[in-house]
């Protein structure tokens, strides 16, 4: 517990707490901070090429288990946001067509948020439609829950949430993510590879830079 307690205030780890029980989670995109600052950048495209080749080399051998399996998995992340708590509610909502990378219909397609209960995250391409998420519960500027499959297939239940905390001028976004059903068994570490790109990265960049996604 002890070694717990320092991993936490380093904000290596998350802490969510249900009754008697405390969850650990890796936080891994104060994981990824840390390991770009102590490799370079060469040593990091070495790294990644490496475990790429790897992957692919082991898919080959296993395929035939990489197939849907009935499984669960759990995200947690957290991104400190140097802006205050309104303005990332509003990006998160108003704003979200300006900085989610991730398309389904499209690079030309367009994002909207409908922020009011049962309201729609949805995506409109040219000649498809896509169903991102749907709001179950909104506390403004401080929560948002929401029922999706966010591009996942088949019998699978998703849901994730936004919780946001002021902090000394800036905002705190915890993201909590849970998937279950019939999965494929590389999702957990795409999506939570995907949300470490689309908080850490594309939100934060927007927020703090007024920099907008372009896909070209």
């Amino acid at each position: 517990m002890k070694h717990l307690t320092i991993l936490e205030e380093a904000n290596l780890v998350l802490v969510r707490r249900k009754g008697r029980q405390r969850l650990n989670f890796l936080n891994a995109v104060s994981l990824q901070k840390m390991a770009d600052r102590w490799m370079s950048h060469v040593q990091s495209n070495v790294a990644s090429s490496l475990l790429t080749l790897q992957s692919t080399i082991e898919r080959g051998v296993t395929q035939m288990e990489n197939e849907f399996k009935l499984d669960t998995f759990q995200i947690e992340q957290e991104v400190r946001i140097e802006a205050p708590i309104e303005k990332v509610f509003a990006s998160l909502t108003e704003d979200i067509n300006s900085w989610w990378a991730y398309r389904l219909c499209g690079e030309d397609s367009t994002l909207s948020f409908e922020n009011e209960i049962g309201g729609r995250f949805i995506e409109k391409g040219k000649n498809s439609q896509a169903l991102w998420g749907t709001i179950t519960y909104l506390h403004a500027p401080y929560e948002i829950r929401l029922n999706g499959l966010l591009g996942m297939t088949g019998a699978v239940t998703s849901g994730y949430a936004y919780t946001l905390k002021e902090d000394r001028g800036a905002t705190l976004l915890s993201l909590s993510h849970q998937a279950s059903g019939l999965l494929d068994p590389n999702w957990h570490s795409a999506y939570e590879e995907g949300w470490k790109e689309l908080l850490g990265t594309f939100l934060k960049n927007y927020v703090e830079q007024g920099k907008r996604y372009n896909a070209n």
